[in-house]
């Protein structure tokens, strides 16, 4: 339920501007995950959120990238249970995905810095990915299968 939770948070803290822990607590509870304002609370500490300021006076949360951009461990775990299955077509790459995953998983793709990766579109289980070349196509599948896999 946490891991999932998480990738929630992910998720709508990327498509929207969410200035307080009032406000995502809210969205999640709309989202189906019934939680109190602490539970949000340890969630952002756990998740490394901060507020980073847009539109002049306004805050929104972001989450901390490393440095060198590389993959965190929970990015892993939402890849690891969200994964299904996947398939090329050319430099496209199809990613099913456990059912209301997939844009949790997309976001972990992204949140990922794969150069290879243009960007990901996703449904309810099912994503789509633009890839750069049919080379590079296969080399993420090849990570996905070493992190989906993994644990």
């Amino acid at each position: 339920m946490k891991v999932s939770r998480h990738a929630k948070i992910i998720e709508l803290i990327n498509q929207y501007d969410i200035e307080t822990q009032e406000e995502l607590a809210d969205r999640l509870n709309q989202s189906g995950f019934k939680v109190t304002q602490a539970t949000v609370s340890r969630d952002i500490r756990d998740l490394k959120l901060t507020k980073m300021s847009v539109d002049g006076g306004k805050q929104k949360y972001v989450i901390i990238k490393p440095e060198d951009g590389g993959m965190t461990e929970k990015y892993m775990r939402v890849l690891r249970d969200g994964y299904v299955s996947m398939d090329m077509a050319q430099n496209i790459l199809v990613i099913k995905t456990v059912s209301g995953m997939a844009m949790a998983v997309a976001a972990a793709i992204d949140a990922m810095q794969w150069k290879e990766v243009v960007g990901c579109i996703a449904g309810d289980d099912t994503i789509m990915c633009a890839i750069r070349t049919v080379e590079d196509t296969t080399c993420v599948m090849d990570k996905i299968r070493k992190i989906a896999t993994r644990g």
